[in-house]
């Protein structure tokens, strides 16, 4: 009895030949196909020289809600559905998360084609930090709730990824400049993969003004994450001996401390020690 699975499949960002072979096996073998673009989809298809046999669906934003039971129901009952979006792996940003919520529910089997992803690779080629970093999809549309989110954003010190539509992009710079600062560093990669592909770095006022001329095609924007706060150990001894006040043991309130501050934790237990004694 053959066992129904879903297959999250991704897909190249630009160039065909950054297909992973399996991508190609996938979709020869598969029971059915969901695609958020079905005539994109039917031409990745020819480029890879594969022929798509099972029946190709379309799966998108505007009929996600309704076509994830249908789609959850075949899986159910022993098909292979292999979903695919225009670019990259489905549901990050992109249609897939109700499906796969679904079929977690279900206890469904839920598996992935890896391959190309626009975030990892701007972020790689951004020369930005690289050892910690957070994704943040695309910004709210509107200026308010934008400004909101960026101003959570300020103190996050890993680096920072975020996808942007071309019209849109100078307009984020311009509010990123404002809430993170304007001298922070950035990278704005665009067509990544494609004839095109252009990477430029710099503050992102400098960017932003950049952008103001045009930029064309698909945009993900890398910013470095803050820089750590100069701790005042003054300050620090304060905090320890307020949080000792209530009731926290002083050898665990060092260490939160610690935490917060970046200030090694036998220094401030060490300090609290000594301002006891005097």
């Amino acid at each position: 009895m053959t066992t129904g699975a879903l297959v999250l499949a991704a897909t190249p960002i630009g160039d065909p030949a950054d297909a992973a072979p399996r991508l190609s096996w996938e979709l020869a073998g598969a029971d059915l196909v969901a695609a958020e673009d079905t005539r994109r989809t039917l031409r990745l298809a020819a480029a890879l020289g594969v022929t798509i046999d099972a029946p190709i669906v379309s799966y998108h934003e505007h009929n996600e809600a309704s076509r994830t039971a249908e789609l959850t129901d075949r899986i159910a009952a022993g098909a292979r559905v292999v979903l695919v979006t225009d670019a990259g792996m489905p549901s990050v940003s992109d249609p897939g998360y109700r499906l796969v919520q679904a079929c977690v529910e279900r206890d469904l089997v839920v598996t992935c084609v890896p391959g190309p992803s626009a975030a990892l690779m701007a972020l790689a080629v951004s020369g930005l930090p690289v050892d910690r970093f957070c994704f943040e999809g695309f910004l709210p549309r509107k200026a308010g709730p934008r400004a909101a989110m960026l101003a959570d954003l300020a103190e996050e010190r890993r680096t920072m990824i975020f996808f942007e539509a071309p019209h849109r992009l100078a307009e984020t710079l311009r509010a990123m400049a404002e809430a993170l600062g304007p001298d922070r560093p950035a990278a704005v990669c665009r067509e990544l993969t494609k004839t095109y592909e252009e990477v430029r770095r710099g503050p992102v006022e400098e960017l932003a003004q950049w952008a103001e001329e045009g930029a064309r095609g698909e945009i993900t924007v890398v910013v470095q994450g803050a820089a750590r706060r100069a701790a005042d150990p003054a300050a620090a001894a304060g905090r320890v001996q307020a949080l000792v006040d209530e009731g926290i043991r002083l050898k665990d309130a060092c260490k939160q401390v610690a935490a917060e501050t970046g200030l090694p934790s036998r220094e401030l237990y060490e300090s609290a020690l000594s301002n006891r004694s005097t």
